[in-house]
């Protein structure tokens, strides 16, 4: 048989390849060009006796070796094949059908990348083939414990289901990572493992004497700058046909260590500062989409509806009942017969016939208001405390969304905790003020919203109109008047109520709605408002129509 030979394909020796076709190669094939070895089959694997090469859309060609593959071809990690990378985000923008399988690999791909350029470049660093065989592992396992559609499992479903629960998706990898080994037999050394649970956390834990610098490639508390961060900002851009310019492999390669930290080259400031607004650019316009998060919370109430017949949050802490809890778990509902989830499936089939939750109205909070609009004040109950005589509204009627979205460091800037070093000293690391970089670089670094949805879509206007009411209360002025702005997001929005010649009247008009002042005094965050002093007539309150009352500064 004629092989058609590629001039690419030699060893690492530099043997000539016709020397051994068709024999098991002698040696390891360079890393550094893709080399296929046996041919490949129909799913785009190459694949040799201990590795295998995969074509992925984002990284290229990626080597998995046989320490990987070992990890890999178990249930526990065929299972991230059915996890949504994007959640609910896939009924919104339909190219998201990506998992969190391939976005592991990736990790992995990544981190194996970058330590092992570290143990070439900086010998000193005496890197082991122990770390980086736990690097790349922590790299392939740090989703393990994601539930079904992703952070709306552990952020939403499990933080109803069981109030005052602390569990996070971490914690359900590392539960899932012994459940892996212990199944599969895997031969790994006790402290090997302990090390890859403390790189998935992102913190070294108990006594480990390993350096500080590899617990920062996997899941960086630092600055938020890790691998698992590069791999899904471009895998989450190339699905959702976001045009990114951010090029992670070159900053993979302009970083090194220094004083046990990783290091960035100083020309890549203005870099790392596109990253973390592409990071905030997706939150905003996809992870945090307004029709998203409606789905987001059919899917909670949902789930939470199933929970006393399937007991779905109990899987948390059973790992061979957690293996089998992935996004089927909706189809399980659905083709279900078993009594007591009718609720379940009514939400499911709204779903699915796009009668959805309706997104009502947002509101920034300016930082001087911080303190006063927060979820004692603001929140479903106060909502229907003021809505119209004729409105029939109920508490379960309102959902109120508390939002941030950030620079990945809450209010801080990220950059601020990142150490660069210069072309002429490689050995000396500093802090690169935002000042020296660009004068358009934000002065704050958190944005914080409030949301409203409505479970009912023919309440949106009363809805609507309630959470108006209860926000001019905020935002009286010393001379009565409201300075409470439409918003710009409403299905109620009138562009023409906020031309700056029309600013003023709308003020007035808005005069009459039933507000409450609070002037300089703040109620209790720690005391809730009582009912009665809403309805009870007496000398402090004052009727403002559509059946609110008024409080005056006195009563607060």
């Amino acid at each position: 048989m004629d092989h058609q030979l590629s001039p690419f394909l030699v060893t690492s020796n530099g043997d000539n390849f016709n020397d051994i076709i068709g024999t098991p190669p002698r040696n390891r094939y360079r890393r550094n060009s893709f080399t296929p070895l046996f041919g490949r089959d129909d799913s785009g694997v190459y694949e040799g006796p201990s590795e295998k090469y995969i074509n992925d859309p984002i990284h290229g060609h990626v080597l998995l070796d046989h320490t990987v593959l070992s990890y890999i071809d178990t249930p526990q990690f065929q299972r991230l094949r059915d996890l949504k990378q994007l959640g609910s985000a896939y009924y919104v923008f339909p190219g998201a059908t990506h998992n969190r399988f391939e976005h592991s690999i990736g990790t992995s791909h990544l981190a194996g990348e970058l330590v092992e350029r570290f143990r070439d470049t900086q010998p000193e660093l005496e890197i082991t083939e122990s770390d980086v065989k736990c690097v790349k592992l922590a790299g392939l396992c740090h989703d393990l414990g994601h539930g079904p559609f992703s952070h709306i499992f552990d952020n939403e479903f499990i933080n109803r289901a069981i109030p005052g629960s602390t569990w996070t998706h971490e914690q359900g990898s590392e539960m899932m990572l012994e459940y892996l080994v212990e199944d599969n037999n895997i031969d790994i050394d006790a402290e090997e493992l302990s090390f890859i649970k403390d790189l998935i956390m992102g913190e070294r834990r108990g006594n480990s004497q390993r350096q500080a610098f590899l617990f920062d490639i996997v899941s960086n508390k630092r600055n938020s700058l890790d691998v698992d961060k590069y791999d899904y900002l471009q895998r989450d851009c190339y699905n959702v046909g976001i045009k990114s310019s951010i090029d992670c492999s070159r900053l993979m390669k302009m970083s090194r260590v220094i004083d046990d930290q990783i290091c960035w080259h100083h020309k890549e400031v203005y870099n790392l500062y596109e990253l973390y607004h592409t990071r905030f650019s997706l939150f905003k316009r996809v992870y945090t989409h307004r029709v998203g998060k409606a789905i987001e919370y059919m899917l909670t109430d949902a789930l939470l509806a199933a929970d006393q017949v399937m007991k779905i949050s109990s899987a948390i802490f059973n790992g061979p009942a957690y293996l089998h809890l992935t996004d089927d778990i909706i189809r399980q509902i659905e083709r279900s017969r078993e009594p007591g989830l009718e609720t379940s499936q009514a939400i499911l089939k709204r779903i699915r016939t796009r009668n959805l939750y309706k997104f009502v109205d947002e509101l920034l909070i300016p930082r001087e208001k911080l303190r006063i609009l927060t979820k004692e004040n603001i929140n479903s109950f106060e909502i229907v405390s003021c809505q119209g005589p004729n409105d029939h509204l109920q508490v379960d009627d309102v959902i109120v969304e508390f939002l941030k979205n950030n620079y990945a460091m809450k209010d801080q800037n990220p950059v601020d905790g990142i150490k660069f070093f210069s072309k002429t000293n490689h050995s000396v690391s500093y802090h690169i003020p935002k000042e020296k970089v660009s004068s358009l670089i934000p002065s704050e670094f958190q944005e914080n919203f409030i949301r409203v949805f409505s479970r009912d879509p023919t309440k949106v206007k009363a809805v609507h109109e309630a959470f108006r009411r209860l926000m001019s209360r905020f935002y009286r002025t010393s001379d009565g008047t409201s300075n409470l702005l439409p918003s710009s997001t409403s299905p109620y929005y009138d562009s023409s109520n906020t031309t700056p010649e029309n600013v003023s009247s709308w003020y007035q008009s808005r005069d009459a709605s039933p507000t409450r002042r609070l002037g300089n005094k703040r109620r209790d965050p720690g005391r809730s408002p009582s009912p009665a002093r809403r309805t009870r007539p007496s000398s402090a309150l004052k009727s403002l129509g559509d059946g609110v009352m008024d409080i005056s500064d006195d009563d607060i």
